[in-house]
């Protein structure tokens, strides 16, 4: 006999609110049907009541913990529509401090699935690191979160001494190399609850249409940094890493081999960082009638905007935001069926949801 049980959308193993009715045959889960909606945060429409120096610190808290990820993709679409290019110098420290946010929220990602796992060693382990990355960004740019550091044409704050950021970098590079990944990829913890749980094969991954690491997990090589290369990404060298198994245990497996391809990136930007100004001159621009659509690779994926301006307005007609989570949470259900119910809370924490991001 069938029942239903509901997850959420308050639940200790939600990040935030949302909700699932999973359809279970004892406790094994034959289907799911998600629910989202539960916040309005009006953040888009807000948008248009903002003039282009506003909007950006607007936009910056639609995610907290990829706040310099939104800031990007903004100022890029908005310097298309003005005809602005940002200097070298720029183009090097948007990739150091975008590079840094995905080593924060991977391993802000890592300590909250070892949570789910009940590895609690693990948990506190990530937590640790991730306020050694915390401290970096926080020299850079003088915040712990929303750091405020894209502008249009550039970027706000310069990096001073990239020699003392490396050594932090290096450091930060040795403890993921001897700690984090070995414990991940060797642990009997992390192999019983993750391997062969939560599966989306790579039929499916193509069919829902998904994006960053939980595309890569199935099999999936797509990573805009790599096809459609933006900022300074066209002259670094990084990997792509991908698994072929779909299942949590390769979900994680992608994030921890990103965070070894993100140190790699940060050294070769930061040993590379070229001199000159950190942005275009001149305060007021002018804007050209239209819309500019730029897509970046989020720690979760792929964000776009899609940004609209009349001529000789401050504000934009029209600021669209999609969000990764919006094109990967429909896998949910194809993870859940089959599963065990108790793997319910890491197989949906495995998609790494921001589902208030998406709601705004």
């Amino acid at each position: 006999m069938s029942y239903k049980i509901p997850m959420g959308p308050f639940h200790p193993g939600l990040e935030e609110p949302y909700k699932l009715d999973m359809i279970c045959n004892g406790e094994t889960v034959e289907d799911v049907k998600l629910h989202v909606g539960f916040n309005f945060r009006g953040i888009e429409h807000l948008a248009e009541t903002r003039n282009y120096i506003q909007v950006i610190a607007l936009m910056e808290r639609v995610c907290g913990i990829c706040s310099n990820v939104h800031t990007l993709t903004l100022c890029r679409s908005m310097e298309e529509l003005t005809g602005l290019t940002p200097p070298p110098r720029a183009q090097y420290i948007r990739v150091i401090v975008a590079e840094l946010e995905r080593l924060h929220s991977h391993i802000l990602w890592a300590g909250v699935a070892a949570k789910l796992m009940g590895f609690k060693t693990m948990f506190m382990t990530s937590f640790e690191i991730r306020e050694k990355i915390m401290d970096v960004l926080q020299a850079i740019s003088g915040n712990r979160v929303n750091y405020a550091m894209n502008r249009i044409g550039g970027v706000n704050r310069d990096i001073e001494d990239p020699q003392s950021i490396l050594r932090m970098v290096e450091a930060l590079e040795l403890e993921m190399a001897h700690t984090v990944i070995p414990i991940f990829t060797t642990s009997s913890t992390a192999a019983s609850r993750c391997a062969g749980v939560g599966v989306l094969t790579k039929e499916k991954a193509i069919s829902c249409a998904v994006v960053g690491p939980v595309a890569r997990a199935s099999g999936l090589p797509q990573d805009t940094r790599r096809s459609a290369p933006y900022a300074a990404y066209g002259e670094l060298e990084f990997d792509v890493p991908v698994q072929t198994d779909g299942d949590v245990r390769a979900r994680l497996l992608v994030r921890a081999l990103e965070i070894m391809e993100s140190c790699k990136i940060l050294r070769q930007a930061l040993e590379k960082l070229p001199p000159g100004e950190i942005h275009t001159p001149g305060e007021r621009f002018v804007f050209t009638t239209g819309t500019a659509t730029k897509r970046i690779e989020g720690p979760r994926g792929e964000v776009l905007y899609s940004v609209s301006w009349k001529e000789g307005s401050k504000n934009p007609a029209r600021i669209h935001v999609r969000t990764p989570t919006y094109a990967i949470m429909p896998s949910i259900r194809w993870m859940m069926q089959g599963a065990r119910l108790a793997d319910a809370p890491l197989i949906q924490a495995s998609i790494d949801p921001c589902y208030s991001c998406t709601d705004r």
